[in-house]
């Protein structure tokens, strides 16, 4: 049965003003969208941020995952998924889409931008409100050698999202892990002064964070000040954990590639202090999707290991919620 879009339209808007828990669906490949929801719906999430990769080969780890397929979307395919989420009560947080729309082969990152731009579309067509992503980077170049190719490509980015009254969420990783992301990393916003000089540059009320703590545990900086700074930024959440192991980074150094002293965890198993974290987010007023993300190896031996990775970091974050 056809779920009315006057009640659809009224759970997506009653879910925006409430701070929600959900997951990043990228860590259940292996289940369709339909699937996705249902899990989330009997584990007690409100919300999940729906992976949007074309179909084809991953490029990397976590990417390629396609739980919605946006090229050749239309208004009944957004249709039947709005009505799927008010069938589960489940919420779409935001459309997720990571790739680098400023990699150094600029044919390589032309097909990135637009598949961007369709993502937007879809989620304007989904009222899903937010499309999550990286800037990108050549990771060859500085920040001041990237910045006029940023400018240039954002600049119209903006634009595209502000026209379909989408928010463009920026995640912080910086994406510096291993040999081939070296020295620069794949991500130029990865801190605040380059968020500040980023949004001197393109100053719009769409272009925002989704904003991760782990990655500031990477860099060994302040996450509870950069919340507090840029609150009125903070487009989406994500609730992934980290843990510096010492003895190694002692040994081999901060310039080392951080997969030798950095491991990504399950929230509550790692150095991000959540109470601190929730304490600062809901005095920024942050209403809107906290979306676990798991990549701890640990729990990734086969999907029923996943799952219990999904429901044991929403059984401790819940602690933190009203």
């Amino acid at each position: 049965m056809r779920i009315s879009q006057s009640v659809a339209t009224c759970f997506i808007v009653v879910i925006r003003h409430m701070l929600t828990l959900g997951f990043v669906s990228a860590i259940l490949p292996d289940l369709n969208l339909e699937e996705v929801l249902a899990f989330a719906a009997s584990n007690g999430f409100s919300c999940v941020e729906l992976m949007c990769w074309p179909q084809g080969k991953a490029e990397r780890r976590y990417a390629g995952i396609t739980h919605i397929d946006v090229a050749g979307f239309t208004k009944d395919d957004a249709a039947k998924i709005k009505d799927m989420s008010a069938k589960y009560g489940v919420a779409i947080s935001g459309l997720g889409y990571y790739p680098n729309p400023l990699a150094p082969d600029k044919a390589e990152a032309a097909v990135y931008v637009k598949h961007l731009q369709l993502v937007i579309k879809a989620a304007a067509m989904l009222d899903a409100g937010v499309v999550n992503t990286f800037t990108g980077r050549d990771y060859t170049q500085t920040v001041d050698e990237n910045w006029p190719r940023f400018l240039k490509t954002w600049r119209p980015l903006i634009q595209h999202a502000e026209k379909h009254n989408v928010k463009i969420g920026i995640e912080n990783c910086p994406m510096s892990f291993t040999k081939d992301e070296w020295p620069g990393g794949k991500n130029l916003m990865s801190s605040p002064a380059i968020w500040r000089r980023a949004f001197n540059d393109i100053p719009s009320d769409h272009f925002g964070l989704n904003f991760d703590p782990s990655h500031f545990i990477l860099q060994h900086m302040d996450y509870v000040k950069a919340m507090r700074e840029f609150g009125p930024k903070l487009f989406h959440m994500h609730a992934k954990d980290a843990r510096i192991d010492r003895d190694k980074l002692n040994e081999v150094g901060v310039f080392a590639f951080p997969n030798q002293w950095h491991t990504p965890k399950l929230p509550g198993l790692g150095d991000v202090d959540w109470g601190k974290f929730f304490g600062v987010l809901t005095e920024t007023g942050y209403k809107g999707g906290v979306c676990i993300e798991v990549e701890d190896r640990a729990y990734e031996g086969d999907l029923e290991l996943r799952k219990a990775a999904l429901i044991q970091s929403g059984r401790f974050l819940k602690n933190f919620l009203p």
